[in-house]
């Protein structure tokens, strides 16, 4: 229990501590990705680039952009994902160390309402009730955000995953048809 104001700043403190540490454990693991796409993105191009000019008609320079193509794609929604699950995981630490301290300070804050009140003078009943249904109403309208902001990240990941998959689709069902006008196309000529 808190029993001196040094008590609840020593406890803000190592949330802040935990905060601070928690973020940028995610940045580094962003900036890690980011580095390591960059890279691949180079090596890729200049992989892609070699290939392209050695292609010798037209027809195998199209047949080499749609095998180009749906891997690149590919990376760049693994690519979404990875910095989504970093976000998340990071959100997510976030989040239930706030519950945990949240739900350890209302604990302590009571007890402490509790005690001052239990030494209050005789007809301050209702007093003794405002304060106590104050507490209820705050730690209610706590909870009812807490609910609102994790259904809302639920929906948010569940609409990235639709897109993802909607995206991924859509390109595999492109490259075919690209290459088919392209082929008519040809033919025509």
């Amino acid at each position: 229990m808190f029993t001196k104001p040094e008590d609840f700043t020593k406890s803000s403190f190592n949330f802040a501590l935990f905060y601070a540490n928690t973020t940028f454990d995610g940045i580094e693991r962003l900036a890690l990705l980011n580095l390591a796409a960059a890279r691949s993105v180079f090596e890729t191009t200049m992989s892609n680039i070699t290939a392209l000019l050695g292609a010798k008609d037209v027809k195998s320079f199209v047949d080499l952009q749609k095998t180009i193509a749906t891997p690149s794609i590919e990376k760049g929604m693994e690519y979404s994902r990875n910095v989504i699950a970093i976000a998340s995981e990071t959100k997510d630490k976030i989040a239930k160390e706030v519950e945990v301290t949240v739900a350890d300070t209302n604990a302590k804050v009571s007890g402490l309402v509790e005690k001052a009140l239990a030494s209050a003078p005789a007809g301050s009943e209702a007093a003794v009730a405002a304060v106590k249904s104050a507490i209820k109403t705050a730690n209610e309208a706590y909870e009812g955000l807490n609910k609102a902001a994790k259904q809302a990240a639920e929906v948010a990941e569940a609409s990235v995953a639709a897109v993802t998959d909607a995206t991924m689709k859509a390109a595999n069902v492109a490259a075919p048809k690209a290459v088919a006008t392209k082929a008519a196309a040809k033919k025509a000529a």
